[in-house]
């Protein structure tokens, strides 16, 4: 397809658009709080898309591809959606805002638009398979192989922070389940983890300050989600054998103690082979929902 496309992120507290062309460069990105309520959204996203394409320099906006929290079905429908987005499940995200704007629109989750830009021009560039996984607020997960995006015959492929874990066991998840990993090592889990067990309510950034002054507790904590997080990624990897494994997401920021917890966990859990799947961190960032959502409106989907 010739022309760029507009690229919109829609996440739980934030929401940002740009114009992305066929290489993945982007134009300025525009972003807003993430009002409450679907109506509110998608009036937001039209907005956005008004200013993306009077700021577009004159390049022709020929598609729009939209990376949303929840999960896609085929026709841009959310089937279902954490507590993240209130009344986010049911909408009609890919008819309403075609007809809104006129414009040929694809909808995924933002995890498979975030694994679409990696796989692409990022740390899984010219390797045949990828899992990506993106710990913040939830977790999310993505595969891509040779045929690229596997969404799954639901759209919920990669789902990776609804995996139990015996670490979590009786932790209610934000899916209205408990014992996921997501109960555990998203940054929601990590603040009601140390919570649990100190008794004191703290913001992930206090509790990476004091995990990076060696305070005990803290490094405790961190050490424990983390490991949760790898035997989690080691049944992935032992089920999909990727070629690499990416992680992105505010809640790697946290401190060392959880990646490097994650990683030992998965090399000592998983089979022997995909135990040494190289692991890399995102090379693209936050911007990487956006990029990965305009490839895939130039393809259709």
């Amino acid at each position: 397809m010739t022309g760029h496309a507009l690229g919109i992120d829609i996440g739980g507290t934030k929401t940002s658009a740009a114009v992305v062309a066929a290489d993945g460069t982007l134009g300025p990105v525009r972003t807003e709080p993430t009002p409450r309520g679907p109506q509110a959204v998608l009036d937001l996203v039209v907005d956005l898309i008004r200013d993306r394409t009077a700021l577009a320099a004159g390049a022709e906006i020929t598609c729009l591809g939209v990376g949303t929290a929840g999960v896609v079905d085929e026709h841009g429908t959310i089937t279902s959606a954490t507590s993240t987005l209130p009344g986010w499940a049911g909408t009609e995200v890919g008819v309403v805002l075609a007809r809104r704007t006129g414009l040929p629109t694809t909808v995924l989750n933002d995890v498979h638009a975030f694994a679409t830009a990696e796989a692409r021009i990022g740390a899984g560039r010219g390797l045949p398979s990828l899992l990506a996984v993106m710990v913040g607020t939830g977790i999310g997960g993505a595969f891509v192989g040779p045929t690229g995006l596997w969404r799954g015959a639901t759209g919920t492929a990669g789902s990776v922070g609804h995996v139990s874990t015996p670490l979590a066991t009786g932790l209610p998840c934000s899916c209205g389940g408990s014992g996921h990993v997501e109960s555990i090592a998203s940054g929601p889990g990590i603040v009601e983890l140390y919570r649990a067990r100190h008794g004191t309510t703290l913001t992930t950034r206090a509790i990476a300050e004091l995990a990076r002054t060696g305070d005990r507790q803290a490094v405790e904590v961190l050490t424990h989600a983390g490991a949760a997080l790898g035997e989690a990624l080691a049944g992935i990897v032992d089920v999909l054998d990727p070629q690499v494994v990416v992680l992105a997401g505010g809640a790697l920021q946290i401190g060392p103690g959880l990646l490097g917890a994650a990683v030992a966990a998965l090399r000592s859990t998983a089979l022997p082979g995909p135990a040494r799947v190289p692991v890399r961190t995102s090379e693209l960032g936050a911007v990487a929902v956006l990029i990965g959502a305009g490839f895939a409106a130039r393809s259709g989907g």
